[in-house]
């Protein structure tokens, strides 16, 4: 049953306890993808994030080059529990969304706008963390858990080779998902009072 904005946006969570099963088709889930990335706005209309969605042995590949890199940089002693969490945290998921941001978009508006020009990077960047929202809530809506990583910029090389990503494609964060195995860790909330002011 379709669940109203409030009650899906209240749902979206951090989960970190995902399986390998999907509650929808891939067809579907193409749609919620396809949904966010159509009607996301962005600044000036600069429709300039790139989403890529990795399923199957490409979502396996891509923990494996995450587990492979921080294998390099994590001390020894250090590594199974990071290599653990990877595994059970992430790979364990149905699949990864990468979120992406087409430097050359975000080039040009600045030489059509220059007196905007610092702007547009973190405008850029705003627009990139909207996508994550808005499909972020459309997967929870469907029945999935996710939860957002960042292990960029270390990884950005290895991902961009591996996925024959445009090298003008900036790598802003990773979402793996899957079905829930577990509740969510409770949530604290900061009063409100002290967050949003009103003046009447």
């Amino acid at each position: 049953m379709m669940k109203n904005l409030k009650k899906a946006i209240e749902g979206r969570r951090t989960y970190y306890s995902i399986s390998d099963k999907s509650p929808i088709s891939n067809d579907d889930l193409k749609e919620i993808i396809d949904f966010a990335v159509l009607n996301v706005p962005s600044a000036f209309n600069s429709q300039s994030t790139r989403v890529v969605l990795l399923l199957n042995e490409n979502h396996k590949k891509l923990w494996n080059i995450v587990k492979k890199i921080l294998k390099q940089r994590v001390p020894a002693d250090a590594f199974p529990s990071t290599e653990a969490k990877i595994d059970n945290a992430f790979a364990a998921g149905y699949g990864t969304i990468l979120f992406y941001e087409d430097e050359s978009v975000v080039e040009g508006l600045q030489h059509a706008f220059p007196s905007y020009s610092d702007n547009f990077p973190v405008w850029s960047q705003q627009t990139s963390a909207m996508h994550q929202f808005a499909i972020w809530t459309l997967l929870e809506e469907a029945g999935f858990g996710a939860s957002l990583q960042h292990y960029n910029p270390i990884i950005d090389e290895e991902v961009a080779k591996a996925f024959n990503i445009n090298e003008k494609w900036k790598l802003i964060a990773q979402m793996p998902f899957g079905i829930p195995t577990s509740e969510p860790a409770p949530k604290e909330f900061q009063p409100l009072e002290s967050r949003v002011i009103i003046h009447k």
